[in-house]
């Protein structure tokens, strides 16, 4: 009764989801391409930002690990040229945090903040 309550002092295991990281342009037309078959998925993420980081524990959580996509992580304040091509490449104003679900080459859904959470994935895989 009182774990229900109160929780188990046991510590939970941490999920780890498949990121793959986004660090080059060049990646984009890999994006692009595999997105002819399969879903592709970017999370951009500012490590300063405490919203951003808030809403990638809950994506985390959420995350279904049976949904066939490939998720690519970006850290945009490392990598501030990768995250503005992918606003030119995709025709998305830049936001943080970001996801952009990718299909045909094209984006079919974005959110940012508190509305990444919000998007049915499982439609859009």
């Amino acid at each position: 009764m009182f774990k229900k309550l109160f929780g188990s002092s046991e510590p939970k295991e941490e999920k780890i989801l498949p990121w793959q990281p986004l660090t080059a342009i060049s990646q984009l037309e890999t994006i692009v391409k595999r997105s002819q078959a399969k879903t592709q998925l970017i999370f951009k993420h500012s490590t300063r930002c405490g919203i951003s980081s808030m809403v990638m524990k809950q994506f985390v959580s959420a995350y279904d690990l049976d949904q066939n996509a490939d998720l690519y992580y970006l850290d945009l304040l490392s990598y501030r040229d990768v995250s503005d091509e992918v606003g030119y490449k995709f025709q998305v104003m830049h936001q943080s945090p970001q996801l952009l679900v990718i299909k045909n080459g094209e984006v079919v859904v974005h959110a940012s903040h508190g509305s990444i959470n919000d998007i049915e994935l499982a439609s859009y895989i």
